[in-house]
């Protein structure tokens, strides 16, 4: 057997263990960014959601994206199992349990949006719908054989279809939970519910950083030409300028060098370099990491200002990140890049407008997608259960208690009688 053959289907088992143990990272900053009373439910629906989309994508989600179909949906290989096939040169099982990896992530991004307040039922019911047709679809568009993908749409690792699809989903549930109670008061103005561990935040981001490689890197499939490396070099520059921009604008607008704000940047350049890792120039990565240091801090400002309660900042790390990474191929992707991984040359290398304005067709048209649908999803949801918030009491007591019976940190929380309680 090739030997080159065997070293790529390594190399992504590697990279999708990689991107898995992303979820260790998410576990780890969203319970830091979160209060304590809830830090152990979100450990436990983070390890349920990665089930529950394995299951979904294995019966269904692969073969809406990856099946023979049309330019909307694909229509084939549901219930996945052929071990006889070979896809973009690699096992076809090999090329599947990477592709759902980047399906688990984009459910747990769009989680963000149900944080602290929604019931554990909702999580159940919300992962089939979203594992089974709002990723996919959106998957299928630009990865498939799809509408977007024959446009040349370019998103190498998915800050469209992995980042923006997952935050619209999330912007849909946030706007539809309403804020957490205590958040906003009557006049408007915003409470700061902090998070009760930045060590905990800090780690998760760090783990989330080195899993990242495995997301960019790996979406090269293969180890032959090393092209792998170069990829890896623009996901690390764009990281480390946008953790260091963030920092920079809220010290000079805040007085203080927010730690939360400057984890958001390092997450908000991993995010926009994730379409464009493969088509830019290293100056161009520094570039859009530091423009997403800097969009994500006015993002953040501006969903708190608007009275959308987003307690992990998925929609601006997510979503205006991953719109603005999108984009920038389109104003950065070079000739030669762009003719080694579709598409044209951005702006500034002579392309025109033509590659800036696919990038753009596809933000607004998956974004739109994934919000609309998520919408009417839950919006179902709390017609036929009655509701997927759960009550002020279960709210004020905290998820662990209300939702699981027990609470993450056990031997922290006040006890009566011997019994723990509120």
């Amino acid at each position: 057997m090739d030997p080159i053959y065997l070293m790529n289907n390594v190399w992504i088992i590697i990279c999708f263990t990689l991107v898995l143990l992303m979820q260790g990272g998410f576990i780890l900053l969203e319970a830091g960014s979160t209060r304590m009373k809830n830090a152990g439910h979100i450990a436990g629906k983070t390890i349920f959601s990665v089930g529950i989309v394995s299951l979904v994508f294995w019966a269904v989600g692969y073969g809406f994206i990856y099946g023979e179909g049309n330019a909307f949906i694909g229509l084939s290989d549901f219930f996945y199992g052929d071990f006889t096939s070979v896809v973009d040169g690699l096992a076809g099982s090999v090329d599947f349990i990477f592709q759902l990896a980047f399906a688990a992530i984009a459910l747990t991004i769009a989680f963000g949006g149900f944080a602290e307040r929604a019931k554990l039922t909702a999580y159940l019911v919300f992962a089939v719908a979203f594992s089974a047709i709002v990723y996919p679809v959106v998957a299928h568009w630009i990865w498939g054989d799809g509408w977007l993908g024959a446009l040349g749409k370019q998103d190498f690792a998915g800050s469209t279809v992995v980042h923006l699809t997952g935050a619209a989903a999330a912007l849909a549930a946030t706007i539809i939970l309403k804020p957490r109670i205590g958040k906003y008061n009557k006049d408007g103005s915003a409470n700061e519910l902090a998070g009760h561990n930045q060590v905990y935040t800090a780690l998760g981001v760090l783990l989330l950083w080195v899993g990242w490689f495995g997301f960019n890197a790996g979406s090269t499939l293969g180890v032959d030409d090393a092209f792998f490396g170069y990829v890896a070099l623009n996901t690390q520059l764009a990281a480390a300028a946008g953790a260091i921009a963030a920092m920079l604008i809220v010290w000079a607008v805040a007085g203080k060098a927010d730690v939360p704000t400057m984890l958001n940047g390092a997450l908000a350049g991993l995010v926009a370099i994730t379409a464009s890792c493969a088509f830019v120039a290293p100056w161009a990565s520094v570039l859009i990491g530091i423009i997403a240091g800097l969009i994500v801090y006015g993002s953040m400002r501006f969903f708190e200002k608007k009275q959308i309660d987003d307690p992990i900042f998925a929609l601006s790390v997510h979503g205006t990140a991953g719109i603005w990474g999108t984009i920038s191929t389109g104003f950065f992707a070079t000739p030669e890049l762009a003719a080694m991984n579709g598409g044209q040359a951005g702006l500034f290398y002579g392309g025109g407008l033509t590659q800036l304005g696919v990038q753009t067709i596809g933000v607004v048209s998956s974004g739109i997608f994934a919000f609309v649908l998520s919408f009417i999803i839950l919006k179902v949801m709390v017609k036929v259960m009655g509701g997927i918030r759960v009550s002020e009491e279960e709210e004020l007591v905290g998820l662990d208690l209300s939702e699981h019976g027990s609470y993450g940190y056990p031997e922290n929380m006040p006890k009566t009688n011997g019994s723990q309680s509120a």
